[in-house]
């Protein structure tokens, strides 16, 4: 903890330098702390975060292209730094009247508020950083963070839940719904649904599908299982090219998966109303409900997905973000204690 403490204390003084050598060496040196604190088995959050947020090089993004933002943003930093988040207020308001769209301007002058302890204010600052720019997930988590100092559990949980929504694939998405789990002393729900094995093709196009003896021979349903890597196999050597003509290259797609997913669920359900299954296999009971509640498109995207699934996050949070927020809403998350 000595290291991480370190490195948090270094990145703090990095922003009240004006000279960018000094801050960028200051940096530097935060992420080899941070870097010896998980080499001695630091697995917080904020270890995770700091780490994620420091380049090898020390560099930072800048806020903005215009020299007048940049610098009342830097002067809004600096102050923050130091502690005085009154004079903080005045930098990040001076850099938002320059320009009204700089979501970092409006989320630092929330996070000011929160310094001191007006969570009022500060969650109307981080209304308005997601007014802006809604799939970016700071706002959230940091409101959830401060209901959760007010005690304000049960509104902490729904902004977490939404912060999670507008960006799954960030380390720190995660990382407010595990501090809000940790402090209600609560656990994850757990999905008892485990994926079969995908198809493998080799280097000349050939298929090789495994199938997994266990699902077999029960008479609970578990052979319905076996539709899913046929289907995928299905999908990469016809229906991918089908379903999306201007790509080039296969890739696994969410329709596939949920095309899969669906298939197997259908299959479970003929099964179970043609052989009266006195045990059905209960990951498979879970899956069909997901089916008919249409969920299974974001058990997907928020607990199984990879690099090409990834890809079809947008446009189905485009449009989806309420049945999303109701997944985890009500198959990740407990209730608040």
């Amino acid at each position: 903890m000595a290291h991480e403490a370190l490195g948090s204390s270094l990145l703090s003084r990095a922003a009240t330098w004006n000279d960018p050598e000094r801050r960028k060496a200051d940096r530097v040196h935060a992420r080899a702390e941070m870097l010896r604190a998980k080499e001695l088995g630091d697995t917080s959050d904020l270890c995770k975060t700091l780490l994620a947020a420091l380049p090898e090089d020390g560099s930072e993004d800048a806020f903005s292209q215009n020299q007048e933002v940049q610098a009342a943003m830097q002067r809004g930093e600096a102050a923050f730094a130091r502690g005085e988040f009154e004079d903080a207020i005045a930098g990040y308001l001076q850099a938002l009247a320059l320009d009204p769209k700089l979501y970092y301007a409006a989320l630092d002058i929330g996070d000011s508020y929160f310094r001191l302890k007006k969570t009022e204010q500060a969650g109307e600052w981080f209304t308005k950083a997601i007014q802006i720019e809604p799939n970016e997930e700071t706002a959230y988590r940091y409101w959830g963070d401060a209901l959760m100092a007010d005690g304000q559990m049960k509104e902490a949980r729904t902004k977490l839940i939404e912060g999670l929504v507008a960006n799954p694939y960030r380390q720190t998405s995660r990382n407010g719904l595990n501090n809000w789990v940790s402090q209600n002393h609560v656990s994850y729900k757990e999905i008892s649904i485990k994926l079969p094995q995908a198809p493998t093709v080799d280097a000349k196009g050939g298929t090789t599908i495994t199938v997994d003896p266990a699902t077999l021979g029960k008479n609970d349903g578990g052979e319905a299982w076996m539709t899913y890597p046929m289907e995928r196999t299905l999908w990469h050597n016809e229906k991918f090219a089908k379903e999306f003509p201007k790509e080039k290259t296969y890739r696994h797609s969410l329709k596939e998966e949920v095309s899969a997913l669906s298939l197997v669920a259908t299959v479970f359900e003929e099964s179970q109303q043609k052989k009266k299954l006195e045990n059905p296999d209960p990951s498979l009971v879970l899956l069909s409900k997901m089916k008919d509640e249409g969920m299974l498109e974001s058990f997907v995207l928020l607990l199984h997905p990879d690099a090409g699934v990834t890809q079809d996050y947008a446009a189905y949070r485009a449009v989806n973000r309420d049945k999303l927020i109701q997944f985890v809403d009500e198959y990740v998350l407990p209730p608040t204690p």
